[in-house]
């Protein structure tokens, strides 16, 4: 995650002293039968880490509108945060590994241990990893099925090292789900327009207009 965080259309850096005092809130939500429990632990630390963001929702959405099949898929989450997207494919039987920077591993964690079914993960419990874009990606597989981010593309000076972590991991033919807030500011539409199409096909899946967030399925391009 990044230096800056936005909160209902204002933007929050981290380390302003607001989250001084650090406190949680747990929320539910439900998804293709499942019920999780996500915790949200705000701090100076964790800064945008900590919320589940609404394109994180949309992606959870989107695959229950779209009915994907998860069960069996091997999955990396990029970004994970909470871990929200990451464990539900996992409830639904995908092999999951959940990645962020390592202040937010145990956040992501305490997710996974919160919403372990009672009967058991129906695959594997999901994997919780640090990964920082662009230096150590060459430490994970490259054998995904698919490579999920939500919320992940808001930070101009990252994008490179995006781009190179995402190339990486697809270099089996994973498909990449990116559900994003479009914002203009941040350069978000050039992320999708230029920079991922330099070594992706990029395809729009979902646009919801009045909360301006777009999803998009990616699959690396041959070699150049």
């Amino acid at each position: 995650m990044a230096e800056y965080g936005e909160e209902e259309g204002f933007m929050l850096p981290v380390d302003d002293g607001l989250f001084a005092d650090t406190f949680s809130d747990d929320s539910v939500y439900k998804f293709i039968g499942q019920e999780l429990k996500i915790s949200q632990v705000f701090s100076a630390n964790l800064g945008v880490a900590a919320p589940v963001w609404d394109a994180a929702l949309h992606l959870c959405r989107y695959f229950e509108e779209n009915s994907l099949n998860l069960k069996g898929k091997r999955i990396i989450e990029l970004g994970a945060g909470t871990g929200i997207v990451g464990i539900l494919a996992a409830r639904l039987g995908a092999d999951v590994t959940l990645t962020d920077l390592p202040l937010a591993v145990p956040q992501l964690q305490s997710n996974v241990s919160a919403n372990m079914p009672s009967s058991g993960w129906p695959s594997v419990a999901p994997s919780v990893l640090p990964l920082s874009w662009g230096q150590d990606q060459h430490i994970f597989p490259m054998d995904w099925d698919l490579v999920l981010g939500a919320d992940i593309v808001y930070l101009s000076e990252t994008y490179p090292l995006l781009l190179d972590t995402l190339v990486h991991l697809c270099k089996d033919r994973a498909v990449v789900y990116l559900s994003s807030k479009m914002r203009e500011e941040h350069g978000t539409p050039g992320f999708y327009g230029d920079t991922l199409p330099q070594r992706f096909h990029v395809k729009l899946e979902h646009r919801d207009p009045t909360q301006n967030i777009n999803i998009y399925s990616a699959t690396l391009r041959g070699k150049q």
